[in-house]
């Protein structure tokens, strides 16, 4: 027999921006259905770094990412759980003048968003960061960011909005989506039919879909982080490190284990994909240069996953441009763990209000489609 459903909103996706706006609809009063083909969070919201800063992103996300900064802060009182969350510090690594001369650059163009970055030059960086290899001739600290463990946080967001009413289906594949003009009927694998009123895309890499079932392309790729973590060692990092130009990050975990990414994994099917064994060691070669410790170490583990790329790298956020009630929130380009919540918060007040106090109009779907971008100006968000 087939079940149905009906809800206010139902959320394509349990990660952390799917299940981030589920609990901030159900905190305005909403019925929220939230479908998750997997497990919430198992995907990139649950096996990326864990990085959680600001510094270095593109100004256009920096208004989220500040309002996300805040939302962090509040995580256990949200959620129930601290998810490992510090504010560590970042360090964003130069390995020369010209990095130097771009991290400069950068806290020029960001100073209005208050930071509060610190150049560090030679001297001052083996001052503060003794661990650090002579490949590291500078650099830019951001003292209030820093890391948290994917494996908890997202799917404890998930588990604060089942707790908070929201209908929580995991395992529940939606395989047809249609708009009959006055809300969206959703058929999923499992036989469960939903009807709402609004629908919100936050599937991942496979959002594509979802924004074509509506007549909405856009030019998303996959692509597939290489992750690797240590044996334990002796504690010598204190902050959670990323390279100007690009290359490794890396963290070290309360435990004594070093969470390292660099390079691409590979894809071994739709749904699946691993790190490559060369990956992984020009990545540990690249990060033994930066941080001596390492160059002992053994890996014990090694990951990847999927995640959404846009041409311009930045993500979809807010009304479909051709069907009433129907939200984006994707492609984040291995950049949505940090901003997640404020995004979940963005969209729900899209529902309620037809608005957002958070200004996302360089996220438009529409940028896709220019013949659709000049009809779409300035409005934010139509009703069903």
């Amino acid at each position: 027999m087939t079940e149905h459903l009906k809800a206010d909103v139902a959320i394509v996706g349990g990660g952390i921006v799917g299940a981030s706006a589920a609990l901030e609809l159900c905190g305005m009063g909403r019925s929220v259905v939230l479908l998750e083909r997997d497990l919430c969070g198992s995907r990139s919201s649950g096996v990326n770094f864990g990085g959680v800063r600001r510094q270095g992103r593109a100004l256009a996300l920096l208004p989220l990412a500040q309002r996300s900064h805040q939302l962090w802060g509040t995580l256990r009182q949200r959620i129930g759980s601290d998810g490992e969350y510090l504010r560590s510090g970042h360090l964003k690594i130069a390995r020369s003048e010209a990095d130097m001369v771009s991290l400069e650059a950068y806290r020029e163009r960001s100073r209005a968003f208050e930071l509060g970055l610190q150049l560090l030059g030679r001297q001052a960086l083996r001052e503060r960061c003794p661990w650090l290899g002579e490949a590291a001739i500078g650099g830019s600290l951001c003292p209030e960011d820093g890391h948290a463990n994917p494996r908890l946080v997202s799917p404890a967001i998930a588990r604060a909005a089942r707790d908070a009413g929201a209908e929580v289906r995991e395992r529940t594949p939606v395989v047809e989506f249609a708009h009959d003009g006055h809300g969206f009927q959703l058929r999923c694998a499992t036989g469960l039919a939903v009807s709402a009123v609004h629908l919100l895309n936050c599937a991942g890499a496979w959002s594509g879909g979802v924004a074509a079932a509506f007549g909405e392309p856009v030019p998303i790729t996959s692509e597939h982080p290489a992750m690797l973590v240590t044996e334990p060692l002796p504690r010598f990092m204190d902050l959670s490190l990323g390279v100007e130009g690009g290359g490794i990050y890396g963290r070290q975990a309360p435990r004594g284990n070093c969470v390292i990414g660099g390079g691409r994994g590979l894809a071994l099917d739709p749904l699946r994909a691993r790190s490559t064994p060369e990956v992984l060691s020009q990545a540990m070669r690249q990060a033994a240069a930066l941080l001596p410790a390492l160059r002992e170490a053994q890996v014990i583990r090694s990951w990847s996953g999927t995640e959404g790329y846009l041409p311009d790298h930045l993500p979809v956020i807010g009304p479909s441009a051709t069907t009433p009630g129907l939200l984006h929130g994707f492609g984040f380009c291995g950049e949505g763990f940090q901003t997640g919540h404020a995004v979940g918060a963005v969209l729900a007040e899209l529902v309620r209000d037809g608005r957002s106090t958070t200004p996302i109009g360089a996220f438009s779907i529409a940028r896709f489609s220019p013949s659709r971008a000049a009809s779409t100006a300035g409005s934010d968000f139509a009703h069903p």
